[in-house]
């Protein structure tokens, strides 16, 4: 399953630490942060639970980076 989440970033750079982070979340098979139109396009393992899965990405990008913002 795919699906697409308006984020609020401040530079490219932090979109890129964002990307990483999520790619690393279990659950997560594919991500991909575009700081110039502000989306996460993430697809997920079969059978994972989106829902849950994406709380734990919005706490991974905030490790990396702290005002950072998904919208769920």
């Amino acid at each position: 399953m795919k699906k697409s989440y308006k984020i609020d970033v401040d530079c490219a750079a932090c979109a890129n630490k964002m990307e990483v982070a999520a790619g690393k979340t279990p659950g997560v098979k594919a991500v991909s942060v575009s700081f110039m139109t502000l989306k996460m396009k993430v697809e997920f393992e079969d059978g994972a639970d989106a829902d849950a899965v994406m709380q734990q990405v919005r706490k991974n990008c905030k490790k990396v980076e702290s005002d950072c913002e998904i919208f769920l």
